[in-house]
């Protein structure tokens, strides 16, 4: 994607990034695309997409933890800090032990690589809300998945992926997923992220994962067969109490200085 929106919206905005502006782009588009949608792919063949999903809803866990530990952060209140601890019980409920609920436990593995690229990606989130990148959030999409989509390759190539793949053998659903994940998922969804991470806290920004976990468990279900054990439940259940405690936790507003770091187009 990154090959079609930069050079697009590079033209369309008349932006030239700078130095720093690009440095921010590609840490963060190896952290968010490479290190957690990467972890979420691999994941995903080990894991049903419920669970991943529910185990991706503790960024917003992350990106508060994060956003309180960097320079000048703030500290989070006893109720964020309450949800952070019911977060991690709600994953120890998923890997804990093996026949808890009448029910076996995840892949461990899976669960702890899931785990990490939600840290990657609330550590990408919260470093572009405070470094610069340019005006235009398409453009910057576009040198995050510049970046990212490289790293992504390069991994592909490394581990053997490219030598099994061959584009006749893609199904014509598969094409068309690709392209609505494309469109709805990065043009759309990912744009939107990114403007809002540099608009709002990072609390709000991380209510999104709130959602996610509801819709993907009940999609599972419904169209793929995934079952909904007790123990999914219990789990579902603490962790998403945990982020609606972190969300709804008061908050200060973002400090305006932070909008200084963002360079004015045609200074570069």
């Amino acid at each position: 994607m990154g090959l079609l929106f930069f050079p697009f919206f590079r033209i369309v905005t008349k932006e030239k990034p700078t130095l720093p502006q690009w440095g921010t782009a590609i840490l963060t588009g190896l952290l968010l695309l490479l290190c957690g949608n990467g972890a979420v792919c691999w994941a995903e063949t080990r894991l049903p997409t419920g669970i991943t999903a529910l185990i991706v809803a503790t960024v917003s866990l992350w990106m508060v933890t994060l956003d309180w530990l960097r320079p000048g952060g703030v500290r989070p209140s006893p109720q964020v800090l309450a949800g952070f601890a019911l977060g991690f019980l709600g994953i120890a409920l998923l890997v804990g032990p093996a026949h808890l609920a009448g029910s076996a436990r995840i892949n461990p593995v899976g669960a702890v690589v899931l785990m990490l690229g939600s840290l990657a990606w609330a550590a990408g989130s919260i470093y572009s809300r405070h470094h610069p990148l340019p005006h235009s959030a398409q453009l910057g999409v576009g040198m995050q998945s510049l970046a990212g989509g490289a790293g992504l390759w390069i991994v592909a190539l490394c581990t053997g992926q490219l030598r099994d793949f061959h584009p006749s053998r893609v199904s014509l659903h598969s094409w068309l997923a690709v392209a609505y994940l494309v469109v709805f998922g990065s043009a759309i969804g990912f744009s939107a992220y990114v403007y809002i991470l540099r608009h709002s806290t990072a609390t709000r920004v991380a209510t999104y994962a709130f959602v996610n976990p509801m819709v993907a468990l009940f999609l599972g279900w419904l169209l793929v067969g995934e079952p909904l054990t007790l123990r999914t439940l219990l789990a579902s259940g603490t962790i998403l109490a945990a982020v609606l405690l972190v969300i709804t936790a008061p908050h200060q507003p973002p400090a305006p200085v932070e909008e200084e770091a963002v360079p004015v187009p045609g200074e570069a």
